[in-house]
């Protein structure tokens, strides 16, 4: 039986989790954890001042956030930095997403966000969340929206219609992955489900002037298992990364360092925007904590140089029912702690100095760590490491919590391991 400690963390991450439909989601609920424990917003719009002791986050396109922490000392000797990513592989919804289907049906026209497996979204309930732009009293304002009830569904098509469902099925986004959403009733004007989104945020329908919204499932996680092991939940990746390393920061004292938690979107499609880990998020944050000290350019270097980042997203875990798709030697399991991921053409940052590093960190939380490669003959994805670290050149290392099904609209991972990163995150912002 996994003891108790063990199963309150992943209850609280599945909480976090359930609360976090999207990224924008996410992050107000960071905004919120960070500001009960005394922490200021700062704007980018805004001059900083950052005091010794005091905590700080600042948010980019409701999406992205870094908090940071300064240290007692006066003089740290560089930053500990944690990042990971608050956006999932999900569906979007397109401009105008209403479509009627003979006379009968109300569906929504959406797209795909990230390297989804569509198979795993048919048939679950469905809901929408995101954010809508709107015209203000003082110009355009952003609100959060989370429609929080079952309100569509992607069904299949039945067995008796496709015999050979069961032999492999390429599912095409535009025709077999579009949502049913309602009846269709002619003569109905407007978009229906605009219509439930501006009744949601308080305004016209009219006043919504843009959206970023998407789908989610509507499935609770869960804590499963005969002894209780296991996590069933959609968005393991990465929230469950997104929550221990934001946990293990706000529970810890920085020591010699400026501890900086740092929670990118998109990810999934690439980093490629201005609130993704390719832009200059992280790099304008630094800078800007250090002109807060009154350091020169030389200084601010100094401070990078003597820095260290770990670059948290998750990591496979080797499949029970087809352990043939796992290197050979390194191979991780559920429950055995973080992964620390390797990749010769270094698509992950880490290098044997950040591998001992971590390995250290690990040792000193008294929790165990595993390793990752790619089998040689399939390729693997990238993450964040190396797509922070050409903006901000410091010493890396990428890690994950292993899980299965990843990308999957529910995913599997082990109750112990939320809370090992936890403590590794807490040991790591305390140096």
């Amino acid at each position: 039986m996994i003891r108790k400690e063990y199963q309150k963390c992943a209850k609280e991450m599945l909480e976090f989790i359930e609360k976090s439909p999207t990224a924008f989601q996410a992050v107000a609920n960071l905004k919120e954890v960070f500001a009960e424990l005394g922490f200021w917003e700062l704007k980018e719009a805004e001059k900083w001042d950052a005091e010794p002791g005091q905590g700080y986050y600042v948010a980019r396109n409701d999406s992205s956030l870094i908090a940071f922490r300064m240290p007692q000392t006066d003089a740290p000797k560089g930053f500990h930095i944690s990042a990971a990513h608050a956006d999932s592989p999900a569906f979007k919804v397109k401009e105008l997403p209403d479509m009627a289907v003979e006379g009968a049906y109300l569906k929504l026209n959406t797209e795909k966000y990230g390297g989804m497996i569509l198979s795993t979204w048919l048939d679950r309930p469905l809901s929408v969340a995101g954010r809508v732009a709107v015209r203000g009293k003082g110009g355009i304002e952003t609100r959060l929206v989370n429609l929080e009830k079952d309100l569509m569904v992607i069904p299949s098509v039945a067995i008796h219609m496709n015999r050979d469902a069961n032999k492999g099925i390429e599912y095409n986004p535009q025709a077999d992955m579009l949502p049913l959403y309602g009846e269709f009733v002619n003569g109905k004007k407007g978009s229906a489900l605009m219509k439930r989104v501006a009744k949601a945020v308080g305004v016209k329908q009219e006043d919504i002037l843009g959206h970023d919204l998407f789908l989610y499932v509507r499935e609770k996680g869960r804590i499963f298992g005969d002894g209780g092991e296991f996590v069933l939940s959609p968005r393991l990746d990465d929230l469950q990364c997104v929550y221990a390393s934001a946990k293990g920061f706000a529970e810890s004292v920085p020591g010699s360092y400026i501890s900086v938690c740092a929670v990118f979107d998109n990810e999934e499609v690439g980093s490629g925007t201005k609130q993704g880990a390719d832009s200059t998020f992280l790099e304008d944050t630094l800078w800007r904590i250090g002109e807060c000290m009154g350091l020169d350019r030389g200084g601010i270097l100094r401070l990078i140089a003597d820095s260290f980042l770990i670059s948290a997203d998750n990591a496979h875990a080797v499949h029970p029912n087809h352990p043939e798709k796992a290197d050979p030697t390194n191979r991780p399991y559920l429950n055995r702690g973080p992964v620390i991921k390797f990749h010769g053409s270094q698509r992950y940052a880490t290098d044997a100095v950040s591998a001992a590093r971590l390995r250290s960190i690990c040792e000193k939380a008294r929790v165990p760590c595993q390793t990752y490669a790619n089998r040689s003959d399939i390729a693997g994805g990238g993450t964040l490491g190396n797509i922070s670290t050409s903006h901000v050149s410091v010493s890396s290392v990428d890690i994950g919590l292993p899980q299965l099904a990843m990308h999957s609209a529910m995913e599997t991972a082990g109750v112990k391991d939320t809370k090992y990163a936890v403590e590794a995150f807490k040991a790591f912002f305390a140096e």
